[in-house]
């Protein structure tokens, strides 16, 4: 970029499609607007931390599942054929729960019994075993000639038809009874439907780790950029509730199903993919650090200059106006084409990262951010002695912050 650049030079504006005024540092809209919030920061930050909260309230109601047939469009025949066997032949959509014991040679009347109790279980339409067929308790069918057992003898399985959705609480809640039940072997139960129950239980049991990595990055981050330990808190916070937000939003479209006009009327499963939601909130958490980095490096260049920190956010937020709507405009119509896919999940993840960055690049950067600092003042740059110290040693900066007599210097000549 360098290279081309220089070689490019003045010639780079040659072909200017629009005349473009300098940035009005005193009077641009993004310093107005900041100045305007500023006034009045409990009523502006109030009003909108209420409404990003009132769209994050559908999230509470989230059910998370795997994506089956139904994240294609209802006129793909995989979706036609899923379809008709979930409405004409009942118990015959969801796929079967598959109980194998890799090792232990029960007898056939011990086989049977396990069927037998499997059978009886809510949500079970039949058990196919090597000892025959079970529904409802009772032996509907023959044991099949072989393909039940292992050829050397060790092991067998069973396949468990349910008479419920796979991809629904009620076929996690089979998945469990049957690990509960007691069989003649050590088991292991398979399938789609207990795939969904392990993986919601890896995700759950590993994402306090993933958001306490997260959270201790960014917050080292940004105090040896900054010196404070009060920023990245409000940074974490700000950006939670935006993505509380996004996330309600996509319970509302996707698992509840309104406004389905606006992503071309995916079917509706009553459920969200249980990985998009933590993808959106991976890279969304790391676009909205970016815009942050971007401000707070001229919130605080202006503040370490003036020592005044509500000038030195309307003037930060101005001098960052163009580029960050610049860089948001473009990143949410990159995600917004993703609405064009087929396949829902696409379409959430490209729906649910516009909104997010969108959110971002205006009710938090343009009022959130300017209503918190204006309220906290110069505790915005706090941090304990011994931090500060530390900060004084390892900080960063992209600048040489000027001493106080050279700023005086440089106030006087101004009046002069």
């Amino acid at each position: 970029m360098p290279a081309l650049l220089a070689v490019l030079g003045p010639r780079i504006d040659k072909w200017q499609i629009v005349n473009r005024r300098p940035a009005d540092r005193e009077h641009g809209f993004w310093r107005r607007t900041a100045t305007a919030v500023m006034r009045r920061p409990v009523i502006t930050g109030g009003a909108v931390v209420a409404l990003l909260v009132l769209l994050g309230v559908p999230f509470l109601g989230v059910r998370f599942g795997l994506p089956d047939d139904r994240v294609l469009p209802t006129s793909d025949p995989v979706q036609q054929t899923q379809q008709v066997l979930r409405t004409d032949f009942a118990g015959r959509s969801g796929e079967p729960v598959l109980v194998v014991a890799p090792a232990g040679t029960p007898s056939p009347q011990q086989v049977a019994s396990y069927a037998r109790q499997l059978s009886k279980l809510p949500g079970t339409d039949a058990v196919q075993s090597g000892a025959g067929t079970f529904a409802a308790g009772r032996q509907v069918a023959p044991a099949p000639g072989r393909g039940f057992s292992s050829p050397n003898g060790q092991g067998f399985w069973l396949a468990v038809t349910p008479a419920v959705e796979s991809m629904s609480d009620a076929g996690k809640a089979l998945v469990r009874r049957i690990r509960g039940t007691p069989s003649p072997a050590p088991v292991l139960v398979g399938g789609r439907a207990a795939a969904l129950v392990d993986t919601e239980h890896s995700l759950a049991s590993r994402m306090w780790l993933a958001g306490l990595i997260i959270a201790v990055a960014m917050c080292a981050v940004l105090f040896i950029f900054t010196g404070s330990v009060v920023v990245p808190l409000k940074a974490i916070v700000l950006n939670l509730l935006s993505l509380s937000a996004t996330f309600g939003a996509m319970v509302f479209v996707f698992q509840q199903g309104h406004l389905g006009w606006l992503v071309g009327h995916p079917i509706v499963t009553g459920t969200l993919d249980t990985t998009t939601p933590i993808l959106m909130f991976c890279v969304a958490f790391g676009l909205s650090m970016d815009y942050e980095v971007f401000l707070l490096s001229r919130i605080k260049e202006t503040y370490d200059v003036t020592a005044d920190n509500t000038t030195a956010v309307a003037v930060g937020l101005e001098r960052t106006g163009r580029l960050i709507t610049a860089a948001a405009a473009l990143i949410a119509v990159v995600w917004i084409s993703f609405i064009s896919s087929g396949v829902t999940f696409i379409k959430m993840l490209g729906l649910g990262m516009a909104l997010a960055v969108i959110a971002d690049a205006t009710l938090v950067r343009g009022v959130l951010v300017p209503a918190f600092m204006r309220l906290a003042g110069d505790w915005n740059w706090w941090s304990p002695r011994p931090l500060r110290r530390l900060h004084d040693r390892v900080g960063i900066s992209e600048h040489e912050p000027f001493p106080p007599a050279r700023v005086a210097d440089t106030s006087a000549k101004a009046g002069m």
